[in-house]
């Protein structure tokens, strides 16, 4: 990555509710204490974002996804990634590589969360690792922006 690229870390409905929200499957951590750590963790520029709304989430895509200084997204896009075209769509259209992250891994979860409509417009996806797979999106994002 060059100086003044950033990867942008953006999170979906409901993930502003981790440490309370079903702690069995995603923790204690609250989703600040998640970004603080991946501050310190991946030593690259991070911008942090987090929407319930579809709409916002895909404005902020579009915006950010086609800004030079955007190396590239990490998304967690929680219940959307089921059944959102619209996003999968605006994944398409940006010129940033997208990788999908899951805290749990949903291919062992309700049959419903097993399948992802976004995987296919995604530069790779990272499940089941809790908030390490977000620092593994974040490194393989910044090495693939390394390559080009």
């Amino acid at each position: 990555m060059t100086d003044g690229q950033y990867i942008l870390i953006l999170n979906g409905p409901n993930l502003n509710l981790l440490g309370r929200r079903e702690p069995e499957i995603y923790g204690y951590e609250t989703l600040d204490d998640i970004n603080a750590w991946l501050d310190v963790e991946c030593g690259v520029r991070l911008l942090f974002e987090q929407r319930n709304g579809e709409g916002e989430l895909i404005d902020l895509l579009h915006d950010m996804g086609n800004d030079a200084d955007c190396a590239g997204i990490v998304l967690n896009a929680g219940a959307y990634t089921h059944y959102s075209y619209a996003i999968a769509d605006a994944i398409a259209a940006i010129a940033a590589p997208v990788v999908e992250v899951h805290m749990s891994n949903i291919a062992a979860r309700e049959e419903f969360r097993r399948t992802s409509v976004i995987a296919p417009v995604c530069a790779g996806t990272v499940a089941g690792f809790g908030k390490a797979g977000y620092a593994l999106a974040v490194k393989a994002i910044a090495e693939y922006a390394q390559e080009d």
